[in-house]
């Protein structure tokens, strides 16, 4: 009887375990499993401006992690050297999210290397600006609209990559958004109303940054960043500062100042900062902080 009783209770152990199994199993839906990578679903960016939107949307969401691909003071990727490092950090990669635009000029080196690896071009929908030869600016996360769009973009993406966390992706992506939104209120609310709105800046970081706020470039310092004007186009840019009047130079904290300080010594004009936002802190915060201190420094300069 003893005998019956043991085989009955085991019966029912076994029973009530693989019920508890199939509960959880079918309730714990917010990790994508993937045996080969431990559950975990790696999201990676191309540069700086690309993985702070990307952690806006993406960071601290359970079984998600974001890295970025490039180091996160390269900079823009203007002339970026595609490494053998950067492959195997793709490789391990779920998705790959961009700038687009023509930034990530390596882009063919990666389908070439990983075909099936997807991709989400955040700058999907923007009307891009022609720079100075002609070539489309790649600039457009300085927009604060445009990053408005990256945003969008990214979501959209990885909700298709990632269903079992859309759900939370459309949440952050909102979430963010209406912080920018504020944002680019609170820099209109200023920038709409200053009394002059002509500026020189260190290189073409900045055309859909002035479009939006209504300002207007007079001269590019530097076309490139990190390469001194020839001695034309430095020439060509003092006479432009003293034909316009315009006594503010721009230049940015990633860069050297040399020319701009030449410029400056020659014209009287005086130099001040605005950033691109392509290095700086590593907090879901860090680009609306940026711009909050673009914002001032326009408003010292131009008020």
């Amino acid at each position: 009887m003893k005998s019956k009783r043991k085989i009955v209770s085991l019966i029912f152990a076994i029973t009530f375990a693989f019920s508890a199994m199939v509960l959880v199993s079918g309730c714990g839906r917010r990790v994508t499993i993937d045996p080969s990578k431990d559950g975990v679903f790696t999201i990676v960016s191309s540069f700086y401006p690309i993985y702070i939107e990307t952690l806006n949307v993406a960071g601290g969401v359970e079984g998600v992690n974001v890295v970025n691909m490039a180091k996160l003071a390269t900079g823009c990727l203007h002339d970026y050297q595609f490494s053998t490092s950067d492959l195997k950090t793709l490789e391990k990669a779920d998705v790959f999210v961009i700038n687009g635009a023509g930034m990530e000029a390596f882009m063919n080196k990666v389908t070439n290397q990983l075909p099936k690896l997807e991709s989400i071009d955040s700058s999907s929908g923007i009307k891009l600006i022609k720079d100075a030869t002609g070539i489309d600016n790649a600039h457009v996360w300085v927009s604060v609209s445009n990053s408005i769009i990256q945003v969008q973009n990214i979501a959209k993406g990885l909700e298709k990559a990632d269903p079992a966390h859309a759900d939370v992706y459309s949440s952050n992506a909102k979430a963010y958004i209406s912080k920018l939104e504020s944002l680019k209120q609170e820099m209109h609310s200023t920038l709409d109303n200053l009394k002059t709105k002509n500026i020189i800046t260190f290189h073409e970081a900045f055309p859909y940054f002035a479009a939006e706020f209504g300002l207007k470039i007079d001269a590019v310092i530097e076309r490139e960043p990190g390469t001194a004007p020839t001695p034309s186009e430095f020439e060509t840019t003092l006479k432009i500062v003293k034909q316009t009047g315009c006594k503010v130079l721009f230049t940015e904290p990633q860069y050297p100042v040399g020319a701009a300080k030449t410029i400056a010594t020659e014209t009287g004009a005086k130099i001040y900062t605005l950033d691109p936002a392509v290095t700086g802190a590593t907090s879901p915060n860090a680009y609306i902080d940026i711009m909050e201190l673009n914002l001032k420094s326009l408003k010292g300069a131009l008020s």
